[in-house]
């Protein structure tokens, strides 16, 4: 029979498919040394071994028979290899080396065979030009078809990577909670690429510190498994060491031994040398290997979570063991997944920190108690908004006066943030200030105009302060429990609200007043008769206005809020919360609530003096039998020796008419240890002349100036204040505090 060049091809093929397992593995250390990014992840060196292995059977078995090029079947699974080849990252110029490198060393072992089986040159030359025509289409058409399918999976897998980073980008982050946007990257990656994920923060940085400590301590914030998701040890519940004493956590991966799983919200460390350990330190993320055998394993990713050059935790991101463990392509969508959320954690937590300082300031300048005082009882609440506007400059007080009085005020600064909130400090320093002088309410309010506009000029002055215009609004009332009368003005406020004893609600009609920090305009004050048990209600306009309402509606359910019976204005304050706002406050919201008393005839005593000194000793007589009644004969000496300086010195220097009035705020001592004074008593002496008594220094040969000065050794608190007609000079004396010295310490007198 004769030789062809045919039959010279199918001879060294058939010689060759003998020793196929030799050809196979010269072909895989030839790629190995060349185009070594194929063996560099356990899972594509498999693929790329069975894929050499089929090509160069298909190859040879087309051969020996004698098929064209372009009839000879390739391997069933040479289209998935391909794609899965793109998942893993290898780059189509990778693929392609490696058809050619392979398609040489089959070729160059197929031409070295040809010599043996014939000495005719012509027909080795013809065979070899045949090995070489099928080969190259062979090589040329496999390649082909594996770049097109390689091509259409990056394409895919690249529409589909966009697709779930879009989607990432709008669904984590979506509040400036820190626990919800972890739990929404949790969440987020276990509908798409994960079947359980964890997300550790720093707790330092939690807490607005530098982490100081080796290892970090971290702490799980968010965690997600799917249902029916392969059990994990780290998942398992578990106790606490408490914040000092963190307990290691390795997620038992990697070959490592499982500690105990991480509770949520629980401290922890992880081991040195641990992935996650490495990441932390190394900023670096990590594709560990799957974890037993094929099918039955686990593949984890771990991926540090840093924002603005710092890290600020660790996510894991763990698949079930299955014929699609993490690739080069899923470890890269993690990062971009990571990376956003870690932006918006970053922004979180710094909010988060800000948000505290602000709140911390503005609590810090709140009243933490209000003072004791026997004219009203009073509640109060401040909330501060819950969007991202943050705190505000809301604020309330409750300042006691002179003559048993006290001043209720209400305010609310412009803006929101720090600033805002020092602003408010500086304005209800201002108001305390003004109201130790006894200023009225119209009075006051036009001097905390002035403050305003000179803080405004100040910021509008300073480069450094880029806050927005300073404003605020303010009402400001003092309530008289002797008259029952109550005095208000207002600058710019919402109205105050009133629910009598028999139930009658009303809102106040008051002057409104333009804002504080206009200037140039007038404040009007207003008195109003509060009978006793009147619930006045002091607030911001955050509590009445919201976007499904007006100002009207608000009033009339804070009206009908107020209406009810409560247990205690506490209780009422809480109702009233409760009631009128929603769960997240559009504004921040300050509430002040008084229940008004009434001292009646039988704690004030009062009696008009002739301009006589003669009367001092009859005034004597009649403060001592007076204090016999109220049971206070402790304080009867110290009482009359204060009375007889306050009306000499009102007959001496003022005009007529004088009168001189007792006030006993508590008819009984306050009980319980935490009572610090025991009963007070206010002497008040008024006259008709303005000017204002000031204390002095007496020389050794003054004939006065010691008057005054006995005054303020004897009271707990002593002062002036101007009326409409002259002034009045007080005294407040208390029976554990007001006794006279001895007369050993007179030399200070």
């Amino acid at each position: 029979m004769d030789v062809t060049a045919d039959s010279l091809v199918a001879r060294a093929a058939r010689e060759l498919s003998a020793d196929a397992d030799e050809l196979v593995a010269d072909v895989e250390r030839g790629l190995r040394r060349e185009v070594p990014e194929l063996w560099a992840d356990p899972e594509i060196a498999r693929v790329t071994t069975r894929n050499i292995a089929e090509h160069i059977a298909a190859a040879l078995d087309g051969l020996e028979h004698g098929v064209e090029a372009d009839r000879i079947p390739p391997p069933a699974a040479d289209l998935d290899r391909a794609r899965r080849l793109a998942r893993g990252g290898v780059s189509v110029t990778a693929v392609l080396r490696a058809h050619r490198l392979a398609q040489a060393i089959a070729l160059d072992r197929l031409l070295a065979a040809l010599p043996r089986l014939t000495t005719d040159p012509e027909l080795i030359n013809a065979a070899a030009r045949r090995l070489t025509e099928v080969a190259a289409g062979y090589v040329d058409r496999s390649s082909e078809r594996g770049v097109l399918a390689y091509q259409e999976e990056r394409d895919r897998r690249l529409r589909w990577r966009l697709s779930v980073v879009n989607d990432a980008g709008i669904r984590i982050g979506t509040t400036l909670d820190i626990a919800r946007t972890t739990q929404e990257l949790a969440d987020f990656a276990t509908e798409h690429f994960a079947d359980r994920a964890c997300v550790d923060l720093l707790d330092a940085l939690l807490h607005g510190r530098d982490p100081d400590r080796q290892p970090p301590v971290l702490r799980r914030i968010a965690q997600r498994a799917k249902p029916g998701a392969h059990p994990d040890s780290s998942y398992a519940a578990r106790g606490t060491d408490g914040p000092d004493h963190p307990r290691g956590a390795d997620g038992g991966v990697n070959g490592d031994p499982p500690a105990p799983a991480v509770a949520p919200q629980q401290l922890h460390t992880y081991p040195d040398g641990s992935p996650p350990a490495r990441v932390l330190a190394t900023g670096q993320p990590a594709r560990l290997p799957v974890d037993g055998t094929p099918g039955e394993g686990h593949s984890t990713l771990v991926v540090p979570l840093r924002a603005r050059g710092v890290t600020l935790g660790v996510a894991q991101f763990s698949r079930d063991g299955g014929p699609e463990p993490y690739d080069g392509e899923d470890l890269l969508l993690a990062q971009e997944i990571a990376a956003r959320a870690a932006v918006a954690v970053d922004n979180a937590c710094r909010y988060t920190h800000a948000r505290a300082t602000a709140l911390g300031l503005q609590r810090s300048l709140l009243p933490a108690r209000t003072p004791e005082q026997s004219a009203v009882d009073v509640a109060y609440r401040y909330l501060p908004a819950g969007d991202r506007l943050g705190v505000g400059g809301d604020w309330y007080d409750v300042i006691p006066l002179s003559g048993a009085r006290v001043a209720l005020v209400v305010g609310d600064v412009v803006g929101h943030g720090v600033h805002a909130a020092a602003t408010m400090g500086r304005l209800r320093t201002a108001v305390r200030t003004l109201a130790d002088i006894d200023l009225p309410p119209d009075e006051l309010l036009t001097h905390l105009d002035d403050v305003v506009l000179r803080l405004a000029a100040e910021a509008a002055t300073d480069p450094d302060d880029d806050a927005a215009e300073i404003g605020a609004t303010c009402l400001y009332a003092v309530y008289d429990p002797v008259s029952c009368g109550c005095t208000l003005a207002r600058a710019g406020h919402v109205l105050p609200t009133v629910v009598t004893p028999d139930g009658v609600h009303r809102a106040l009609d008051l002057p409104p007043g333009p804002p504080l920090g206009l200037g140039g305009l007038p404040f009007e004050a207003v008195e109003v008769q509060l009978p006793e048990g009147s619930l006045f209600a002091l607030y911001t306009d955050g509590l009445i206005e919201a976007r499904d309402h007006d100002v009207e509606a608000g009033l009339t359910r804070l009206r009908q809020v107020l209406a009810r019976p409560a247990r205690s204005l506490d209780a009422a304050c809480d109702t009233v919360l409760d009631t009128l706002l929603p769960e997240r406050p559009a504004d921040d919201v300050a509430l002040l609530l008084a229940r008004t008393r009434a001292l009646g005839d039988d704690r004030v005593a009062g009696w008009d003096l002739a301009a006589d000194p003669a009367e001092v000793s009859r005034a004597r007589s009649r403060v001592a039998a007076q204090l016999r009644r109220w049971g206070l004969e402790d304080l009867e000496f110290t009482a009359e020796l204060v009375v007889s300086e306050l009306v000499t010195n009102a007959i001496r220097y003022g005009r007529p008419p004088v009168h001189l009035r007792l006030v006993l705020p508590d008819p009984e001592p306050p009980a319980g240890p935490a009572a610090p004074h025991g009963r007070s008593l206010l002497c008040e002496v008024r006259d008709a002349s303005s000017t204002v008594p000031h204390q002095r220094r007496a020389r050794s040969y003054d004939e006065g100036g010691r008057g005054l000065h006995l005054v303020a050794q004897l009271a707990e608190r002593w002062g002036t204040r101007q009326t409409r007609v002259g002034k009045t000079v007080w005294a407040e004396l208390n029976d554990t505090a007001g006794t006279f010295p001895h007369f050993g310490d007179l030399s200070a007198i």
